[in-house]
């Protein structure tokens, strides 16, 4: 049985797909300027307007390239600015891009979803029933509250080695259908 997938968002996060060089916006600028202003010059005779349509490259001078280079530059950093990386390098906003949309989470979406995980791993695990039981009541509460994700109170299982502390996390991991991360502490 597969287990519904909800996400949650991560962060505020901005992530921005297709940001077009610095050189492809200044053409794309420039050319734009030029159309603007053979329209305009459009207006005259139209002995004048050919004259001008061959000098197309005399329609932007080298102040208006400046100007066009400025705007680029501090568009560029405002839509940099707006994304809420400005500050990390760019090998961790990296990292961050698989958080895009949020993060997936398991749900329970009803009582008895949870009911058939604790039986399963119960049937597996007789000897771990009170830690069992106690995700079983976090998982039922879980589906009552309608909430996003699994929730249940964080356990430390204590014992001596070998009677199944990690199996039963992998066991219930497996059942929930979630990505494990067991942690040992020898003490």
């Amino acid at each position: 049985m597969t287990r519904a997938k909800t996400t949650i968002p991560f962060s505020k996060i901005k992530f921005i797909d297709d940001i077009l060089r610095a050189s492809d916006l200044q053409e794309r600028l420039t050319q734009k300027l030029r159309g603007i202003r053979m329209e305009r010059d459009r207006c005259g005779p139209d002995e004048v307007a050919a004259e001008k349509a061959q000098n197309i490259h005399g329609l932007i001078n080298h102040t208006d390239i400046t100007r066009i280079k400025r705007r680029v530059m501090r568009y560029l950093e405002r839509l940099h600015n707006s994304t809420g990386t400005q500050h990390l390098p760019q090998r961790d906003v990296a990292l961050l891009t698989p958080l895009r949309g949020g993060l997936p989470v398991a749900r329970i979406v009803t009582e008895h979803e949870a009911d058939e995980i604790v039986a399963a791993l119960h049937a597996e695990m007789l000897w771990m029933a009170p830690a069992t039981e106690l995700v079983w009541h976090g998982l039922r509460a879980s589906a009552r509250k309608g909430l996003p994700g699994l929730r249940f109170d964080p356990l430390v299982r204590v014992g001596s080695p070998g009677i199944g502390k990690s199996f039963w996390a992998r066991r219930l991991a497996h059942h929930l259908e979630v990505p494990t991360s067991i942690h040992r502490c020898n003490g």
